[in-house]
């Protein structure tokens, strides 16, 4: 399926951790379309990426299926017709978050999946264990996924950032197109260390066709503001 197309491209494989001790880099930043310290919206709202359909989209059976155990549809806490999202638990991941309506939603054992009705906007929410992963903290672990990232998956070219508020963006341009994807995409990392343990952190990554990036950086605005995390 092509949303497990994407999932391979972004997890973390036992190998993989290894690649992350051996990767020193220092942050950097060339687009400037993405250079920003606070991710902002600019006066778009969830209504702007929504499907009037009054949240039918999460009660019909899911149009992408998983490999693994225990995966079912997300439990819809909210339908916001008036605002066009719909706000979702995900009890693996001890993680709320709202999304447009008209996309649909898994939670497993592993993580948190929601995606768009056409698939062209796939999110990821994961729990990261950084020891586990083989780095110290986000911001090792956010600057060894430039590196690991753009050496698995060329031609991509990957940017990372540290936001005003203490998370950390990676940009991931140029990624091949999975199957069933147009043309290649833009996928992005925002890596959010505990405030209670430095150790830990959370991970949302949003992907969406490469010529949709800087409209999709303002989705993922929107997906942090409305993110609730139970640490």
């Amino acid at each position: 399926m092509l949303y497990l197309e994407v999932l391979r491209e972004i997890k973390q494989k036992e190998s993989g951790r290894r690649a992350l001790l051996a990767t020193a880099l220092a942050f950097c930043w060339a687009g400037p379309s993405y250079a920003q310290s606070v991710l902002d919206a600019h006066g778009l709202t969830f209504k702007d990426f929504a499907v009037a359909d009054r949240g039918a989209s999460f009660y019909r059976p899911l149009a992408v299926t998983l490999e693994g155990v225990g995966a079912t549809s997300a439990t819809v806490l909210q339908i916001d017709n008036a605002n066009g999202l719909a706000r979702l638990h995900f009890k693996a991941v001890k993680m709320d978050v709202a999304v447009p309506l008209g996309w649909q939603a898994i939670n497993d054992q592993e993580r948190g999946l929601a995606y768009s009705e056409d698939q062209n906007y796939r999110l990821i929410l994961w729990r990261v264990d950084f020891a586990f992963e083989g780095v110290s903290d986000a911001e090792h672990y956010a600057a060894a996924k430039v590196g690991t990232i753009e050496a698995r998956r060329p031609p991509t070219k990957a940017q990372a950032r540290k936001l005003g508020d203490g998370t950390y963006l990676v940009v991931y341009e140029n990624v091949p197109p999975s199957r069933g994807d147009r043309e290649p995409r833009t996928v992005f990392d925002l890596v959010m260390p505990s405030p209670a343990n430095p150790k830990e952190g959370a991970l949302m990554t949003l992907g969406m066709p490469a010529g949709q990036g800087p409209r999709g950086l303002k989705l993922l605005a929107l997906l942090k503001q409305n993110l609730h995390i139970s640490w």
